[in-house]
């Protein structure tokens, strides 16, 4: 690019090839004076334009380099929020030689401090989760896109998880819908202090998931809590995103492939939906086209949430395919444009806000093979509430536990064997009675430390076993095995109980007498209890109906 002055300067045109390292490194002419520094103004930078500090040296750029300028932003900013978290998804599994550019690129982070939520370090030797958050906020985009003043919610939620060992990772996407209780959420607030806002209970209709997010000043450590309490499983970061870079990412990688089963035409009577309209079989989507492909569902099945769901995997497959296949990242001009976009639509917590720090989670990410990596869906199922409404569902609690456990316990679902299917016990067969109807003592008979209070306040607060009661350590001491003990006029309750807590048939211990009225059955959580939610089965075997699909392979949807 021929230079005219110093504001026209290609930041990617000062991008060179190290043969030493094999990376690129920023070179400047030295008679480019540095950049100015200018105070940051909180938060996500008041004015782009502005020219920023300069980042700190590390990695592999030199020490005492000269500082960059920053390419111009663009003013139009057409932000499609409605799937964002698919982004956020491919900033992390596609970022393997793009992570060297964010240290130029720091200015466009903004970073939310979420206390306990998260942790501090960016890396880790143990598995890592990260929630990958897209955001439905119209705020700053007038009114094309609906409520130009909504603060927004967790539209698309995506659970990234990564193996300890980086063999393989898992990305679960949680439907926005999903009627689950929201924890206690202390956020900082402006003036350093902290704000707890009070739990929000799941009742027959709601709160919804995305709710997390956005609702009465909840902030992207709400959605993390949540989780948790859904899943059972630790989040160590968020990665919120914009839906704006959709489109540059999706053109910079030359298009993304995409493959229908049926022709979609996604345009109702009203003039609503996306617009999008492809034949069946094999089309490539960039631009709008992009935003209108992950953002579809009117023409789909069911017209759901859960259909878009499926567009929305097979186009983050396809993208990480595409950036690692192509020249995006071995091109500086593309990784430029590449990078510009996507850390433009970032938002982080602390614990990975930053160049630095993003650089190292980037790198440690990228030891995962796009065969390994596996796509599925939280299972859900029509919430019964609604009797033939469906507008909302509920976890799937014969199938979801088996999934989170797996999760946790770093099974590849690419290896994990289906679930042959078998006749069930007889003590697990017939009618089951209504939670508010369940009793039940619980003793620590060998579990986690506070297992039965944990347990307790579970089986009450998520279930509605209201009638439960701790019994403290078990009296009888320390055992292997998790045990329920009931009376036979009580079989109905254990198979409900067994249910709702993952409990084998061979944690069943019918007596032989009947209860009397109003008598608890007897739980003993044992050294095989690993928590609340947690089922007792193997996790190397999944239901059948569990839905996945891999990032390394090609598939038609819709």
């Amino acid at each position: 690019m021929d230079r005219h002055d110093g504001s026209d300067i290609d930041p990617a045109d000062q991008w060179v090839l190290d043969p030493e390292t094999g990376s690129y490194r920023l070179r400047l002419d030295t008679d480019t004076p540095p950049a100015p520094t200018v105070p940051r103004q909180g938060g996500r930078r008041a004015r782009r334009e502005e020219q920023r500090p300069v980042p700190e040296p590390g990695g592999r750029r030199r020490a005492g380099a000269p500082a960059s300028r920053k390419a111009k932003r663009s003013t139009k900013r057409k932000v499609l929020m409605w799937t964002a978290g698919t982004l956020g998804f491919v900033l992390l599994a596609g970022s393997t030689g793009a992570y060297f550019l964010y240290r130029h690129l720091d200015g466009n982070i903004a970073t939310v401090d979420v206390g306990t939520a998260g942790s501090k370090q960016a890396t880790s030797k143990d598995a890592v989760n990260i929630l990958v958050i897209g955001t439905d906020s119209r705020q700053g985009l007038g009114g094309k896109y609906g409520d130009a003043g909504s603060v927004g919610h967790a539209d698309t939620t995506i659970l990234f998880h990564v193996a300890k060992d980086r063999s393989n990772a898992t990305a679960m996407s949680i439907p926005r819908d999903m009627v689950t209780g929201i924890p206690d959420c202390p956020t900082k607030q402006k003036d350093g202090s902290t704000k707890t806002i009070p739990a929000t209970p799941q009742g027959s209709f709601g709160p919804r998931f995305n709710e997390s997010l956005g609702q009465e000043g909840r902030d992207p450590g709400c959605t993390m809590r949540t989780v948790t309490k859904i899943t059972g499983i630790p989040v160590d970061h968020f990665v919120l995103v914009n839906f704006e870079a959709v489109k540059t990412l999706s053109t910079a990688v030359g298009g993304v492939p995409i493959c229908l089963t049926h022709p979609i035409k996604d345009t109702t009577p009203e003039g609503e939906g996306s617009h999008l309209d492809l034949p069946a079989g094999p089309s490539k989507v960039q631009g709008e086209q992009a935003l209108a492909f992950v953002r579809t569902r009117h023409s789909l099945k069911n017209g759901s949430d859960l259909d878009r769901i499926d567009l929305q995997k097979q186009f983050l497959g396809s993208m990480i395919r595409q950036m690692k296949s192509g020249d995006t990242l071995t091109d500086p001009t593309k990784l430029f444009k590449l990078a510009n976009a996507a850390t433009k639509s970032l938002t982080v917590d602390t614990g990975i806000g930053g160049v630095a720090k993003l650089t190292d989670l980037a790198k440690d990410l990228s030891r995962v093979d796009p065969e390994h990596i596996t796509f599925t869906t939280l299972p859900v199922k029509d919430n019964p509430a609604e009797g033939t409404k469906h507008a909302t569902v509920v976890v799937d609690e014969t199938k979801a536990p088996a999934l989170f456990k797996a999760i946790k316990s770093d099974v590849s679902l690419t290896k994990a064997k289906k679930k042959k299917p078998a006749t069930a016990d007889s003590k697990l067969r017939g009618a089951k009675a209504d939670p508010s109807q369940v009793r039940v003592l619980i003793h620590n008979g060998g579990g986690p430390q506070g297992a039965a209070q944990d347990t307790l306040e579970w089986l009450q607060n998520t279930k509605g076993v209201t009638h439960s009661t701790n019994g403290g350590n078990a009296p009888g001491g320390k055992q292997d095995r998790t045990t329920l003990e009931y009376a036979p006029d009580q079989a109905d309750q254990a198979r409900a109980l067994a249910a709702m807590m993952g409990l084998p048939a061979a944690a069943l211990r019918p007596g032989t007498a009947d209860a009397e009225a109003g008598a608890n059955m007897t739980l003993t959580l044992g050294g095989d209890y690993q928590g609340p939610g947690t089922p007792l089965a193997d996790p190397d075997r999944l239901p059948d109906d569990i839905p996945q699909s891999r990032a390394d392979k090609e598939e038609c949807v819709g």
